[in-house]
């Protein structure tokens, strides 16, 4: 369903013209198995990273890494107001629990963070390595699983229909 909606929107000639005339890179914005997994897996990665300026960190990956952009930015949107609390609190758990680190009662103000921020560090970027591997190679696992499952239900339905 995805996939399908990928390709028909990259289809658009409003788009295109668009792309066109803002000089995008098309390598960019390629609707393909390959760049749609990279995208997932290199915006899922950033996401799990707590800091400012998650979309800036994806778009440092374009000269090294060919993506789809569009779909690398949307997934570092993962972690917004709403879902940063609770996905930083599970990584400093984590993280301490790999360490054997002693788990500090959170608070969520401003103030206990500046104040804590020398004891959670390690622990909250220990979790976080942990969490982004995992997941962003989780997502990339599924989006190819998932994408060739989809293309080989649409030849087994178009040979069927013949």
């Amino acid at each position: 369903m995805i996939r399908k909606t990928l390709k028909q929107t990259s289809k658009s000639e409003k788009l295109k013209a668009f792309i066109k005339k803002s000089k995008i890179p098309p390598e960019f914005l390629a609707t393909n198995r390959r760049m749609i997994s990279r995208g997932v897996l290199i915006g899922i990665f950033i996401a799990f990273i707590p800091m400012p300026m998650q979309m800036a960190a994806v778009l440092l990956f374009m000269p090294f890494v060919r993506f789809n952009v569009p779909i690398a930015l949307a997934m570092c949107w993962l972690s917004n107001p709403l879902t940063m609390p609770p996905m930083y609190y599970m990584e400093y758990m984590t993280g301490a629990f790999f360490l054997g680190s002693e788990i500090a009662p959170v608070e969520m103000t401003l103030n206990w963070f500046s104040e804590n921020i020398d004891n959670i560090f390690i622990p909250l970027y220990v979790g976080t390595l942990f969490y982004s591997v995992i997941g962003s190679l989780s997502a990339y696992w599924a989006v190819n699983h998932f994408w060739k499952s989809s293309v080989h239900s649409a030849k087994k339905k178009h040979r069927h229909h013949r």
